[in-house]
């Protein structure tokens, strides 16, 4: 994986990332979603690298990241703190301004970063999410049905309790569908009981810190500055459960463009050719 790729660990003030960077030119930062890792862009990294600074990350408390520590809002696991992260890992590369893609999880830090440091985010695209507070404001009994691992994993202890104990059971990852490399560094994130820990805890803070960040936002009529491209699984969840996605982020995203995507959720690892035509049309402003 990553071939032209260097690999390392690099200190932060709240944080220590594991990262692979690769190609030259403009940079872009790729963050994975849960379960994963930064490994998910396996595929797709190394063809934006052909004309980009092309940076992976693990998120803190994902796979060989730090890990935070526990505080009762949740503070060390906010996407606001993650969102620091990522300024300060691109800034410890050289780059003051960057484009920057989220997908998952990974996707409300991205959104978080577009927010609180507009001068570093150079053009934005979210894929397959909504911001949380949008998606926690709609939900009713399909949400409920679809997405109850939401609710499940902000519960205290149960979600590490029944995922450490058969954590090839709980997510069910394919070497097959992932790759190799990829599927081999997922599985030894989910083996480590802390690691477990850490991505549960992205989720608790999600309607208790992150929520309430978003909501003051939406109150202060703050809004993304830069062009945004949001694109979605159609066979995944969004369009079932919201139908007009882009319409959930146009209070957002003044200047907002994007599209359904043909393939299932994890579109990094499902069609990477397609999906790094798309970004790159984004990046390049032939969106």
């Amino acid at each position: 994986m990553f071939e032209g790729f260097d690999e390392k660990d690099i200190q932060l003030s709240g944080a220590t990332l594991h990262v692979r960077v690769g190609g030259s030119g403009p940079p872009l930062l790729l963050l994975h979603g849960h379960p994963r890792t930064h490994a998910t862009w396996y595929a797709v990294a190394p063809l934006l690298a052909a004309n980009r600074t092309v940076v992976c990350p693990d998120l803190r408390g994902f796979g060989r990241s730090s890990q935070p520590a526990d505080h009762p809002s949740h503070l060390h696991s906010s996407k606001r703190a993650k969102a620091r992260d990522c300024v300060e890992l691109m800034a410890a590369l050289g780059f003051d301004r960057f484009d920057l893609v989220g997908h998952d999880r990974g996707a409300y830090t991205a959104f978080r970063c577009a927010l609180d440091h507009p001068a570093a985010v150079r053009r934005l695209a979210i894929l397959d999410a909504v911001p949380i507070c949008e998606a926690l404001d709609r939900a009713g009994a399909k949400f409920a049905l679809a997405w109850w691992h939401w609710f499940f994993f902000c519960t205290p202890d149960k979600p590490e309790r029944a995922i450490n104990a058969d954590p090839l059971a709980w997510y069910a990852p394919s070497r097959e569908a992932m790759g190799a490399g990829n599927y081999d560094d997922m599985v030894a994130a989910i083996g480590n009981p802390a690691v477990v820990h850490g991505m549960i805890e992205d989720y608790r803070a999600g309607p208790v810190i992150d929520y309430s960040d978003e909501v003051a936002d939406r109150a202060a009529g703050r809004r993304i500055e830069c062009p945004v491209l949001v694109l979605w699984a159609l066979e995944d969840d969004l369009e079932y459960l919201y139908g007009d996605v882009l319409g959930v982020w146009r209070s957002w995203a003044p200047d907002l463009s994007g599209r359904g995507f043909p393939s299932g959720h994890h579109m990094a690892e499902e069609e990477p050719a397609l999906l790094a035509e798309a970004l790159d049309a984004f990046f390049a402003g032939r969106d």
